[in-house]
């Protein structure tokens, strides 16, 4: 079940500069999902860092990414190396192979000027490089379902109520979900409709709303014993 994304927060936003010929040239030859991310993702590298080459290692032990390819299947490193191909193959990217006495290095630079010096220059000897050796592949995030979450903390799904858990997990963020769960179990009530009512409330006052602090949590529950009452009578 996908996360409901709750929009660009206020104040000032990072922004990364994509080439126009992405959107009009190169985004309209591209079918595979798996190509367009791992494009993605390494323009926003590139352009995040200003880095000229970045290895295979590097792109295993990058956790975001990781994270984006890990929906596509078990085999994360085996996806991310289709995806550098099909780059490769279409021009986005260029690769280079090196060997020293740490090992073999993949590296891949942007096909454009700066990158095809880059690509010359490490070839040469003229530049070195940094990269990781070694390096285990990140670890994806697995986030637990409603179920999960309901069975882990209240217990049985009886049929009826798995609807209203099903709807509830396409109306509020995952990580709201979770933070019910939390607030309920650390309140000590094991009860669907408790959460229920923390996930109302957060969406009227705001998931930190009337949330206590954290100084505060251990002997302050999130509803008074009259909303609590309310909350178990309905």
């Amino acid at each position: 079940m996908p996360t409901n994304f709750n929009g660009f927060p206020n104040g000032e936003l990072r922004f990364v500069g994509i080439p126009d010929l992405f959107f009009t040239q190169l985004l309209p030859q591209i079918s595979d999902p798996i190509e367009i991310k791992i494009t993605l993702h390494f323009l926003w590298l590139h352009a995040r860092h200003q880095r000229h080459v970045i290895s295979l290692s590097d792109l295993l032990s990058d956790e975001t990414l990781v994270q984006s390819i890990s929906f596509f299947g078990d085999d994360v490193a085996q996806t991310i190396e289709h995806g550098l191909l099909q780059s490769v193959t279409r021009g986005t990217l260029l690769y280079t192979q090196l060997e020293d006495d740490a090992g073999r290095h993949d590296l891949y630079f942007l096909n454009s000027v700066r990158g095809r010096q880059a690509q010359v220059k490490i070839e040469s000897g003229e530049m070195g490089y940094v990269t990781k050796t070694n390096t285990e592949l990140a670890t994806p995030l697995k986030r637990a379902n409603i179920f999960e979450l309901y069975e882990d903390n209240i217990g049985l799904i009886s049929p009826i109520l798995a609807d209203e858990l099903k709807e509830a997990e396409l109306l509020y963020p995952t990580e709201w979900i979770e933070e019910a769960f939390r607030i309920a179990a650390e309140n000590n009530v094991r009860r669907w409709n408790y959460v229920r009512a923390v996930l109302e409330k957060m969406t009227k006052t705001g998931r930190t709303g009337d949330k206590p602090s954290q100084a505060n949590q251990d002997d302050k529950p999130w509803y008074t014993e009259d909303e609590f009452r309310d909350i178990l009578l309905h």
